[in-house]
């Protein structure tokens, strides 16, 4: 009868069996211990490169926009001073560790970098002995320049400016002095424009800046090289500035909102669209009139009254005859003078002239009166209001009226003639058509087209700018564990698992499973001669175990008895 003999265990019972860690280790073969050398340097390796990497830190920007002169300026100079940098948009900016921006900007700042920054007054700090006159008065133009531009550049909307002043050389003994000029140019921020109370800031900054500067000699550019400083002058004759067009929108507004108020609630909302249009005078008139009119009042008597007498003068002028003839001789000299009959004022009496000795001679009498009268007069100034409407245009469209049946469906049907009809009076009332004026109103019915709103797709996760950059921040540091975890997995792991002995466990379990597989007497006879030695060696194990570990030996008995009883 042949009986199986399960394999001798080989390993080791007792601790003093077991060789050190360092013999196991020298006991591996020799590609074993290669893989652990190469898994072990890789591992410091990716250790100082994670230090490296968390020692880097937070960048932030040192200077961004500067030009190509600047930048390498101030690479070399941060190269001297052992300052790790980095470029961000390609190359439009500089990046230091955040710990160090304000050192090093400081430090730039003391070596006079970047040269290309706006520099105001702080020129005339570093005079040179011995310039000329030209070249101290053209400093303190450049000076004045870049405060200018600096003031410019606070501006919310304003994203660079630059000044250029032409201040001509003032001379004592020029009969016309030439007046100063200025030229501005601005770059605004994307979405951002300058309305024209904030163009005529920028242009009495400058004009206040410079003695003897007229406001009109000052030149505001864009970005696109239009002018939009001056802009009003040229079209003040037959255009409107910004503060009447804006009046002008408020009045249309207006009107349309009162359209809308009157007819949303008969026809609901978003069933109409409404837009008027005003047109409004803006023109100056003044007119003075004077009227010159007799009195033409009644008196208190019922007859009409005298006329109020202003002034009264009366003049009167007489002279004595002479002694002896005088005149052309004759019949008709020697007579005296026939008093008049129609006097201008007054009545006429004789003129006596009495001659001494009873002789009667020739003389001449006059009398002038002037009288003045009060004339009406009546002076008239009238200026008509600026900002009048000359006329109104109104054009409403009307939505097609829905109509909903008793099984629920919904169409549209148009508004009839009658109710299109007491919707334009009412429209008429509303906005005060006046037709003298010359004002139209226009209503229309037209079903609407309603287009639904386009549904924006959500990004995925991973397209997502935040997720992206945080994937870009975590890449190195996770391309460098994953290449731990292989490293140590792959290589060092095996190489010290090979190198450890045994575990008690699995030597007992070994042990176990010998004595099991252990031929019982009556079969022990019966084997072979070369088989009696692995027996007895088997035995001297189970001996071995009992002495170390009774209690496993006697579940081992336990179990035998527990087989036997079954």
């Amino acid at each position: 009868m042949d009986t199986a003999l399960a394999p001798v265990n080989s390993l080791p019972l007792t601790p003093a069996n077991a060789d050190g860690f360092g013999s196991r280790l020298a006991a591996l073969p020799a590609g074993r211990k290669l893989t652990l050398g190469i898994g072990l340097a890789a591992l410091v390796g990716i250790a100082f490169a994670m230090s490296m990497w968390s020692s880097q830190g937070n960048y932030k920007v040192l200077y961004a926009g500067l030009s190509d002169k600047d930048g390498g300026a101030i690479l070399a100079q941060l190269s001297t001073m052992n300052v790790p940098y980095k470029h961000a948009d390609g190359g439009a900016a500089i990046l230091v560790p955040a710990d160090k921006v304000h050192d090093v900007r400081l430090k730039l700042a003391s070596a006079g970098l970047p040269k290309g920054s706006i520099v105001g007054f702080e020129l005339m700090d570093n005079a040179k002995f011995g310039q000329t006159q030209f070249q101290e008065r053209l400093t303190f133009q450049r000076g004045l320049e870049g405060e200018l531009t600096r003031s410019i550049g606070a501006l919310a909307a304003v994203q660079s400016a630059r000044v250029h002043l032409a201040l001509p050389n003032q001379n004592g003994f020029f009969r016309e002095q030439q007046k100063p000029s200025a030229s501005v140019l601005l770059t605004l921020h994307p979405g951002r424009t300058l309305d024209r109370t904030q163009i005529a800031g920028i242009v009495h900054l400058v004009s206040s800046s410079v003695p003897e500067m007229d406001p009109k000699a000052v030149t505001v550019l864009d970005a696109t090289g239009a002018l939009i400083s001056g802009a009003g002058d040229a079209h003040s004759a037959g255009g409107l500035d910004a503060q009447q067009l804006q009046y002008v929108g408020q009045i249309e507004g207006n009107y349309t909102k009162r359209v809308f108020d009157i007819l949303e609630p008969v026809l609901g909302r978003d069933n109409l669209r409404a837009q008027v249009t005003a047109e409004v005078d803006f023109s100056q008139t003044e007119s003075t009139s004077e009227a010159y009119a007799p009195n033409q009042g009644l008196g208190a008597d019922g007859k009409p009254a005298a006329a109020t007498l202003r002034s009264h003068q009366v003049s009167e002028a007489s002279g004595g005859g002479s002694a002896q003839p005088s005149g052309v001789p004759g019949a008709t000299s020697n007579q005296p003078p026939v008093p008049a009959t129609a006097p201008v004022n007054g009545s006429a009496q004789p003129l006596q002239t009495a001659q001494a000795g009873g002789a009667s001679g020739g003389g001449n009498s006059r009398r002038e009166a002037t009288t003045n009268y009060e004339v009406d007069k009546t002076v008239r100034v009238t200026r008509n209001a600026t900002g009048t409407i000359k006329r109104l245009n109104a054009a409403v469209v009307l939505n097609h009226r829905s109509v909903t049946d008793a099984k629920g469906k919904t169409s549209t049907t148009p508004i009839s003639a009658e109710e299109m009809e007491k919707l334009t009076a009412l429209v008429k009332e509303t906005i005060g058509f006046n037709a003298d004026r010359g004002d139209s109103v226009k209503l229309i019915n037209a079903p609407f087209k309603v287009e639904k709103p386009p549904v924006e797709e959500a990004l995925p996760l991973w397209k997502q700018p935040d997720t992206q950059d945080l994937l870009r921040t975590l890449a190195v540091p996770a391309a460098l564990t994953l290449l731990a975890m292989i490293i140590v997995f792959g290589a060092v792991r095996p190489a010290l698992k090979a190198a450890q002995p045994a575990k008690p466990q699995r030597q007992l379990d070994a042990v176990v499973d010998d004595v099991q597989a252990l031929p019982s007497p009556t079969t022990a006879a019966a084997l072979p001669a070369l088989e009696a030695p692995v027996v007895d060696m088997r035995l001297n194990q189970a001996r071995a175990l009992a002495k170390e570990n009774p209690a496993a030996m006697a579940n081992i008995v336990r179990g035998w008895s527990a087989k036997e009883a079954a």
